[in-house]
């Protein structure tokens, strides 16, 4: 499917705007209580994550806190998944982290922005998946935009900024990201 089909856009001052609304109001609550664990409350947490998200994740599944997101309800993880401290997931668009996937501290995965133009910037949001595959290391400080899919068993630099998709088993890095080299065992 083109890209483009995989917009999503939320106008101001409508019923799906106050849905949206409502529903980063709930991920606050959740998040806030989530926040208050250490790394030894990781049954908690994965409870927590689990109510944020809308289905039980894997006890495989392990998040370090704090974490931020702004709804929750668009994120989906695979088994065996590492969340790393103070990560922000805006996950309007969607979010899809795939089996075994490792994500450093201070990752921000951000599927939702506003319209370029000035006269449209304060009409709405527009959101956009983020697709994460099998196998995926995002190092710490990594910035990953809507629209983009990085390929299983890549590897995100850290500090890195990824605008565009990552293709399988590769090494990116930079501002904007760009291919550093294939990646084989």
């Amino acid at each position: 499917m083109p890209k483009n089909d995989r917009i999503k856009m939320i106008a101001r001052r409508t019923p799906e705007s106050a849905a949206m609304s409502a529903n980063i109001k709930r991920a606050m609550a959740i998040t806030a209580t989530l926040n208050r664990l250490t790394f030894n409350d990781i049954d908690e947490v994965r409870a927590l994550f689990s109510d944020l998200i809308g289905k039980k994740v894997d006890d495989s599944f392990l998040l370090i806190p704090p974490f931020y997101t702004t709804g929750g309800v668009d994120i989906r993880v695979g088994r065996n998944v590492f969340i790393n401290q103070n990560c922000t997931f805006y996950d309007l668009g969607g979010l899809d982290i795939a089996d075994d996937v490792m994500i450093g501290p201070n990752v921000s995965l951000i599927t939702s922005g506003h319209p370029i133009e000035p006269s449209q910037r304060h009409n709405g949001v527009i959101a956009k998946p983020i697709v994460i595959e099998r196998n995926v290391w995002i190092a710490a400080g990594a910035t990953i935009i809507g629209g983009v899919t990085v390929g299983e068993n890549s590897v995100v630099a850290a500090g890195s900024v990824v605008t565009n998709d990552v293709p399988p088993n590769t090494l990116v890095g930079g501002n904007p990201a760009k291919v550093i080299r294939s990646i084989a065992d």
